[in-house]
């Protein structure tokens, strides 16, 4: 986010605080305030005991085919010749060069 966007968002979200909100009590519905509070039960019977992850060994094998894959193209990229890629650059900044002058001896 560029900071002109800042500028303009600052002054939305702090007139965006200034919002009333309604009354909530005024809300209710009738015999909400007379009601009786709810039971409150244990989470242990709402809530399931977790259970094993059941992956098989296709999705293991993918998974790990992926692992490696990754971690080769990892190792590719650590290894990676930064010289060569300046000496690219530098052919490539020498045959723009070489275009611009032959555009110039066909004006």
């Amino acid at each position: 986010m560029r900071i002109r966007d800042l500028v303009w968002a600052l002054p939305v979200v702090a007139l965006t605080a200034c919002t009333q909100f309604p009354e909530l009590d005024t809300v209710q519905s009738e015999g909400v305030a007379q009601a009786p509070y709810p039971d409150l039960i244990p989470l242990e019977g709402v809530v399931g005991q977790p259970t094993a992850p059941n992956a098989t060994v296709e999705v293991i094998e993918q998974v790990e085919g992926r692992v490696g894959g990754l971690q080769s193209r990892a190792d590719r990229l650590s290894r990676r010749d930064v010289a060569q890629e300046d000496a690219v650059a530098r052919r490539l900044r020498l045959l723009r060069e070489r275009a611009e002058e032959l555009r110039q001896q066909q004006l």
